[in-house]
C-alpha cells in the first residue's frame, strides 16, 4: 500500500511505502540568507515532513544534498549538518553542485527515512 500526505497535482511532499518514507525535494522558503540559514530552514523542514510520516531524523536512511556552488557553499552546509544530524544513526548522503531552479536558493535535499 501506498500512502501518500500533502498532495497537490504536481507532487506529493511525503511517500510511505513497505516501511520507506520518501520526501520530495526541500528548498528554504526563506531565500534571502546565505546557505547555513538555508540549510538550517532546509534541515528543519526536513523534521517537520519526517514528523508528518511518523519518522525522525535517526530514521533517516539517506539524504541527497544540492547546492548552488559547491566551492563556496559546501563548507558552510556541512557545519549546519555536522550540528544537526544523528551522531547514533548518521545516513549515507551525496552532495553535488546543481542548478537551482531560482536564482536565490542555494540548497535543496532528498530524503528517505525507515519507518518502523
Amino acid at each position: 500500500m501506498v500512502i501518500r500526505k500533502e498532495v497537490s497535482q504536481r507532487m506529493s511532499r511525503v511517500v510511505e511505502h513497505n516501511g520507506t518514507v520518501y520526501l520530495a525535494g526541500i528548498v528554504s522558503d526563506d531565500k534571502n540568507p546565505d546557505i547555513k540559514v538555508q540549510a538550517a530552514r532546509v534541515l528543519a523542514m526536513a523534521e517537520e515532513k519526517l514528523a508528518v510520516a511518523g519518522v525522525t531524523k535517526h530514521d533517516i536512511l539517506r539524504v541527497e544534498i544540492f547546492v548552488k556552488d559547491i566551492a563556496r557553499d559546501f563548507e558552510g552546509f556541512n557545519s549546519v549538518w555536522d550540528e544537526w544530524v544523528s551522531k547514533e544513526n548518521p545516513p549515507a548522503r551525496a552532495c553535488i553542485e546543481g542548478n537551482m531552479a531560482t536564482a536565490t536558493t542555494l540548497v535543496e535535499i532528498i530524503v528517505t527515512a525507515a519507518k518502523s
